[in-house]
């Protein structure tokens, strides 16, 4: 069983988490769970932020979601396949 996982890296989150929202709306049907951190151990709101996803459907679909974030200035977004054994 293949599994897909996107993590999204985004730097000055006040500025550009609107527009990541926006790209992620528009593909939403691709995300079956997402899960947003932000902040440190000794930060109360960095401007850091760090999302996982999961992700479903078909790989070029996908593939354009992550070239979607990563022409967003401060965002960088990582596609990853992983095999899991049944």
């Amino acid at each position: 069983m293949t599994k897909t996982v996107m993590v999204v890296l985004i730097s000055h989150r006040h500025d550009a988490a609107a527009k990541v929202q926006a790209v992620l709306t528009g593909w939403g049907c691709l995300i079956k769970t997402r899960l947003g951190i932000h902040g440190g151990v000794q930060e109360d709101c960095s401007e850091n932020g760090l999302l996982f996803l999961d992700l479903v459907g078909d790989n070029e679909k996908l593939c354009e979601l992550e070239r979607k974030l990563n022409v967003l200035q401060g965002v960088s977004a990582r596609k990853m396949d992983l095999e899991l054994e049944e």
